[in-house]
């Protein structure tokens, strides 16, 4: 039990809240022992499976799409290098098309705030008519839609 660390030591060493160590533990993605009084004890090498979920989170993937990757990791051994190379290797596109979105809000913002009137349902430039309604809810404007209009 010396190489497993506590709770307090994981949420420490990984910037993580425990109470989202004990959620990501509900969702299967990581995995502790109990001592005899029940407390979580957790191998070192989960701090790589936790910095993975924070990554992860950090290029726009959903929890679930975390757990599903993680999931591909072997069991019962650590995961070396060439096992996290195998799961990154999609993620290119999704940090590219992150990127996008980044430039396109930049881009977007200061003509937007240019304008003044910081309202799409009354602007007369950016969404004469309220025409952004008719595409859905959500900020229509600011996300890759191929119905945005020009």
């Amino acid at each position: 039990m010396a190489d497993l660390l506590t709770i307090s030591e994981v949420s420490h060493r990984s910037g993580v809240a425990a109470s989202a160590l004990r959620f990501y533990e509900q969702k299967g993605m990581i995995r502790s022992e109990r001592t005899g009084s029940g407390h979580r004890r957790y191998p070192r090498a989960v701090l790589r499976r936790i910095a993975f979920i924070v990554f992860a989170q950090r290029i726009g993937m959903k929890l679930e799409e975390v757990g599903v990757e993680l999931a591909k990791l072997p069991e019962g051994r650590v995961p070396e290098g060439s096992d996290w190379a195998k799961l990154s290797r999609g993620w290119t596109s999704r940090i590219d098309e992150r990127i996008a979105l980044l430039h396109r809000l930049r881009d977007s913002l200061t003509g937007c705030i240019g304008c003044g009137c910081l309202s799409l349902e009354r602007c007369q430039l950016a969404n004469p008519g309220d025409r952004a309604a008719r595409l859905g809810p959500g900020p229509r404007y600011w996300v890759s839609d191929p119905r945005r209009p020009t």
